[in-house]
């Protein structure tokens, strides 16, 4: 007691001091994370993610500058403590130097979302569905339910195709008939095919026309506009009705020539399909 009672007194004040502080301190920290939550969800453009995640970053700067009060109290000197924390940051940096960088593409993506959940992309040659975007990575699903993970650094650094990004989109189809069918008639098919599919938009005005010719046929283009989500389903459903028109009609699609080649690799003309023959 001899020796407690001088030291309270000696440095109660002080004690007094720090505790308040840190009970601001933490009172403020709580309040900053709610303050910077809160400015955030005003702003549509920065994903729920990113606002907890800046929340987080204000609270504990609260806390870091509380702790710094406190020891300065107690007459450490925080000066040469911050420098040895900034050492130490530095080459925790260094060391996480990939980590911190899938977050701060992460923090990019959150910001100005080239795409969000559920849109169709393609990034650096990968395509699939947005599953999930979070800090570190960007999760996609595949066609055929294969999961993908992709660091965050490597969408940042890449050309992102988002499939999903227009409401519109628009699907070109080439039809080839044979040189002997009556082109014009093969138009007017086509014509009254998209004319009466209700998905196919009528502004942008489809284009029906002969785009090419080829050595062994007339290429005819069928450009469309559909709602996004209607264009898969178009695309079948034009391929099917006029390949059936084609054939009531009489217009003839040709079949692309191949070579036969005899086991001795010696060629014996054109046919419809690639095959080898094992000897004569």
């Amino acid at each position: 007691m001899n020796e407690l009672i001088p030291f309270l007194l000696e440095h109660g004040l002080s004690l007094l001091t720090a505790l308040f502080i840190l009970i601001a301190g933490n009172w403020l920290s709580a309040k900053a994370r709610i303050w910077t939550i809160s400015a955030l969800r005003r702003a549509p453009h920065i994903d729920a993610t990113l606002q907890g995640f800046f929340g987080s970053i204000a609270r504990y700067l609260v806390l870091a500058f509380t702790l710094l009060a406190v020891l300065a109290e107690f007459g450490v000197q925080t000066a040469s403590l911050i420098a040895v924390l900034g050492a130490a940051g530095l080459a925790v940096g260094l060391a996480l130097q990939g980590t911190l960088s899938n977050v701060a593409a992460g923090v990019m993506l959150l910001i100005f979302r080239p795409f969000r959940a559920g849109h169709a992309v393609e990034i650096g040659g990968i395509a699939g569905t947005v599953v999930e975007l979070t800090l570190f990575t960007t999760e996609l699903k595949t066609a055929d339910n294969v999961q993908i993970i992709v660091p965050n650094a490597s969408v940042w650094g890449q050309a992102v195709k988002n499939f999903s990004h227009h409401a519109t989109r628009r699907l070109d189809l080439t039809f080839r008939v044979s040189y002997d069918a009556d082109a014009a008639k093969a138009l007017a098919e086509i014509g009254k095919i998209v004319k009466a599919e209700p998905r196919i938009l009528a502004t942008p005005a489809p284009v029906i026309a002969v785009s090419a010719l080829s050595d062994v046929s007339v290429d005819l283009l069928v450009r469309v506009w559909t709602a996004n989500g209607d264009l898969e389903s178009v695309k079948f459903r034009l391929i099917q009705t006029i390949k059936e028109h084609f054939d009531a009609s009489g217009i003839d699609i040709p079949l692309m020539p191949h070579i036969v080649h005899d086991a001795d690799g010696a060629a014996s003309g054109p046919t419809v399909s690639t095959v080898t023959r094992a000897g004569s």
